[in-house]
């Protein structure tokens, strides 16, 4: 059996756009699964959401993002990949983060050169650290690879926001270099910005779809033709799933009709996985007695 990292390679040497919804728990990620999606994304904004209800700055841990991250791999087949920040400390941190993520079955960890406490790549106050401690992160992820993780490295710079495109493109190049396998420069503001980066930059590369954020919100053909690997859309389950909680919540408080809105009983009981134990569990006699 493939690697769910081997998994991800070959996805990635197709010659097309693969388009990545994200993730915040083991649901959400078992319905993109079961939507047909061929790869997903631990959202750390959205995770960060869920898993505490607190804003992506930095307050969840390590070991907080490791457990969901193993809860989602648990869960699904295709591949995941997770969210490791800054790598939560120095370069001996970022590689114990990538190992862990490889051990936790994630197909690939994405490292970035913010200051800690990080912060989304769409809102205010984000900053990058120094050129040096950038790439000593990237050369610490290689390692843990080179000691035998079985991970992709996504590499991202947050560079463009301070110190504009060609030194975030400058970045990426040196991470390539050092083996990052996939390079995601955030928040381009234009399309020819984005059309730089897949011109100028080798390998696959990411673009992140905010809606609302900065970066154009192009089609999926578009953003194939630019040259992108992957087209991450990091809130857009997030944002569906509290607008229509917020919208039923409305609903049940003046008490009106809020079947039209659910998910019926028999096909949230199915995607969730009641029928799936029903027929494995069919296999033991003891079960045939509850």
């Amino acid at each position: 059996m493939p690697s769910q990292a081997d998994k991800l390679r070959a996805l990635l040497a197709q010659d097309k756009l693969n388009v990545m919804p994200c993730c915040f728990d083991a649901l959400s990620a078992k319905l993109i699964e079961q939507a047909g999606f061929g790869l997903t994304f631990m959202s750390g904004f959205a995770t960060s959401a869920s898993r505490i209800g607190q804003p992506d700055l930095g307050l969840m841990s390590y070991a907080e993002v490791l457990d969901q991250a193993r809860n989602v791999t648990d869960a699904i087949e295709i591949p995941l990949i997770a969210d490791g920040d800054t790598g939560y400390g120095n370069a001996m941190n970022v590689r114990r983060t990538v190992t862990g993520f490889a051990k936790a079955g994630a197909a690939a960890v994405m490292i970035e050169d913010q200051l800690a406490p990080k912060r989304c790549g769409h809102t205010p106050g984000k900053a990058v650290v120094s050129r040096a401690e950038a790439f000593d992160r990237i050369r610490a992820a290689q390692d843990a690879k080179d000691a035998g993780a079985d991970i992709l490295i996504l590499a991202r710079t947050d560079a463009r926001h301070d110190h504009g495109l060609t030194e975030a493109i400058d970045r990426a190049a040196k991470f390539k270099e050092l083996g990052a396998d996939i390079l995601f420069v955030e928040a381009p503001k234009t399309v020819s910005e984005m059309q730089t980066i897949c011109r100028e930059l080798p390998g696959p590369k990411m673009a992140n779809i905010v809606e609302g954020g900065e970066t154009p919100e192009l089609s999926h053909k578009e953003l194939e033709d630019i040259g992108f690997s992957i087209a991450a859309y990091p809130l857009t389950l997030m944002a569906s799933a509290m607008q229509a909680m917020m919208g039923t919540l409305a609903k049940l408080k003046s008490d009106e009709d809020r079947t039209p809105d659910l998910m019926n009983f028999s096909e949230l009981r199915d995607r969730i996985g009641f029928n799936d134990y029903y027929e494995a569990s069919a296999h033991y006699e003891t079960s045939k007695r509850d």
